[in-house]
């Protein structure tokens, strides 16, 4: 069937074109918006009727006229070309080369967004990810096929983790691993941070790169993440692959919702956001799982920064409904010098403990994380009781609480940049703290557990 070129547009608002008389367009079809001087943009249907239809334009309509302005309806949805070659790549936030290699020549193309995964062909996530952060591996586990969000601040090093954790993550035992980073929304200066660690000093071999820029058109905010999971579900679940999709920042993914709402004139909800941003978020996050005879596997780690470090925002409030468990960032540890700064108490995995102890992590890692989670919880404690009454005036157990509470932050929670702790030694660091407190104190752990691990 030929390509119908419309030409003239009823009306140009915002990064929208609404033209009347197309037939036979779909919701999500591909549209392709010719200027008067014949260069191109694409764009997407977002609303369609039997009177008009609404155009949502990627690059922004800056310089479209309506009379020249002509639009051609490709039939087919967003779609992303897939093809082993694209690990080692860096593209744009809608799917275009960034690193000068040209395009993707495949005959296998994706819709970008998706198909939902069937609840009755998925099977429940085991096996842990090992990412060389001890306050992670030990105490907010992340096992492959989770979606474990990280909820930071302005201001805070969530880059710096984000670089981190995709440069040393591995599944132990497994060597088909692979890393999808997709950095929404970034400034250039994070952006050229992105490239240097990941590209010159990480493994580029086993890793795909989406960069949406800060100043790129609002509408590829949201087509991002999209393309990051359509790369990580055919690495998955087509080349059996075990991948982990790393997306910063979600807030900018949330803000563009919000942006292209009110320019639809849609009736905002809560802070001003969509209705339907639940539903949204489910639709990016669901797509992480394990799938029932499929050997690869697809875990997800969304990092969204909280306006005002308020929790109870829509977009973290929203987040920690869909996800299992949190990592939280502390602006207190981080105003310390404790990097990473971690709050261990606010943070946690739902799925820890079916992937952890013995044939997984070691046997005694479910009953040593308990431990130092209730030990450090009796610190915080301690210190308020002491900011009342003193430190002079604390208990002998309560000083010896004290004193793990400060090297636990400073040996445990605090590692380098570069410092890749295997599990092992993120445990026996974790036993070594615990030779600070009386055994009298160590009720989360066995005897033989004890006589095993402090005897040393």
């Amino acid at each position: 069937m030929p390509f119908i070129d419309h030409i003239g547009v009823d009306q140009i608002y915002g990064p929208f074109v609404l033209l009347k008389g197309a037939t036979d367009v779909g919701f999500g079809e591909l549209a392709q918006i010719r200027m008067g001087n014949g260069s191109f943009r694409l764009g997407q249907v977002v609303l369609t009727s039997e009177d008009a239809t609404l155009v949502q334009v990627f690059s922004g309509t800056s310089d479209l006229v309506p009379e020249s302005t002509a639009v051609r309806f490709l039939g087919v949805p967003l779609e992303m070309k897939l093809s082993p070659s694209i690990i080692g790549r860096v593209f744009s936030g809608l799917g275009e080369p960034r690193d000068g290699c040209g395009p993707v020549y495949s005959s296998l193309s994706r819709d970008v967004n998706g198909s939902p995964l069937n609840p009755m062909a998925r099977i429940y996530p085991r096996n842990f990810i090992q990412t060389g952060i001890s306050a992670i591996d030990v105490l907010a586990t992340l096992i492959r096929g989770q979606k474990l969000p990280i909820f930071s601040g302005n201001g805070l090093p969530h880059n710096r983790l984000a670089v981190q954790i995709a440069n040393q993550s591995q599944l132990v035992g497994e060597e088909n691993f692979a890393v999808v980073f997709a950095g929404i929304g970034v400034k250039r200066d994070d952006a050229a941070y992105f490239m240097e660690e990941l590209f010159e000093k990480g493994r580029a071999k086993n890793m795909v790169v989406f960069l949406n820029l800060a100043d790129d058109p609002v509408i590829e905010r949201i087509a991002t993440p999209r393309f990051a999971l359509t790369v990580g579900e055919y690495l998955a679940f087509e080349l059996n692959m075990h991948v982990l999709v790393i997306m910063t920042d979600i807030t900018n993914y949330c803000e563009a919702l919000r942006e292209v709402g009110v320019a639809k004139g849609e009736v905002p909800s809560r802070k001003g956001y969509p209705g339907y941003m639940y539903s949204d978020l489910a639709s990016l996050y669901e797509r992480a799982g394990v799938l029932r005879g499929i050997q690869g596997s697809l875990t997800q780690i969304p990092i969204l920064t909280m306006p005002n470090d308020d929790i109870t925002h829509p977009i973290p409030d929203l987040t920690g409904f869909i996800t299992e468990g949190q990592i939280v960032l502390s602006r207190e540890l981080d105003s310390r010098g404790i990097y990473p700064p971690i709050d261990v108490l606010a943070s946690l995995s739902r799925l820890m403990k079916d992937g952890i102890g013995k044939g997984y992590t070691r046997e005694d890692h479910p009953n040593l994380a308990s431990q130092l989670y209730a030990s450090y919880s009796r610190v915080q404690d301690v210190r308020a009781l002491a900011s009342v009454i003193g430190e002079d005036e604390l208990s002998q157990i309560d000083i010896s609480y004290m004193d793990f509470g400060k090297s636990f932050e400073n040996t445990f929670i605090k590692q380098s940049y570069d410092e890749d702790r295997d599990i092992g030694e993120s445990l026996d660091i974790g036993w070594k703290l615990l030779k600070m407190l009386p055994r009298s104190e160590l009720t989360r752990v066995t005897v033989k557990e004890v006589e095993e691990r402090l005897s040393r």
